[in-house]
């Protein structure tokens, strides 16, 4: 890397800090990234935590994502299921495309929560709904796995997600 671009970095850095430590959630998820990343800083995941949970107690959805993926994985935090999917949870609910893949992927697996085929069904059309382009191949191959009385209920709590949220 070049003087010119560590110099640059180094400014982004810089700038984002100041942002993140003035409220900008945005810029306080992009720290996070880059402590977590050690993107132009040196990585650290305590710290990346703290701005994730800055941002995420904000309500700012890609840093609660970032935030359950830590807990989930145990990185600068005590590994806790039940705090990743809270914080999975709640960026799902609001849309975020890639908590609710997600989730989608735990509900199959039964990874930190029971097995449920509609409600990875469920996620995971919420989630094609929100942009999400991964997820086609998963639908298929639950659908194929499923009653239609368990097709039915995952139609009624997509309309019942959407009517709430």
């Amino acid at each position: 890397m070049s003087q010119n671009e560590k110099k640059s970095q180094q400014d982004y850095v810089k700038k984002c800090k100041e942002a993140a430590v003035k409220g900008n959630v945005i810029a306080q998820n992009t720290l996070g990234y880059l402590f977590l990343n050690g993107q132009g800083i040196k990585q650290d995941y305590k710290t990346a935590v703290q701005w994730f949970k800055s941002a995420s107690s904000e309500g700012y959805a890609p840093a609660q994502y970032n935030l359950a993926i830590m807990y989930k994985l145990g990185q600068g935090v005590e590994q806790s299921h039940p705090d990743s999917i809270k914080w999975m949870q709640a960026s799902a609910n609001q849309a975020y495309a890639e908590a609710q893949s997600n989730l989608g992927n735990m509900y199959y697996q039964g990874l930190a929560v029971t097995q449920d085929y509609t409600l990875a069904l469920m996620w995971w059309t919420l989630a094609e709904q929100s942009g999400a382009k991964d997820v086609d191949h998963n639908k298929s191959d639950i659908k194929g796995k499923m009653t239609s009385s368990q097709l039915q209920q995952t139609q009624h709590l997509v309309r019942q997600w959407e009517t709430k949220h």
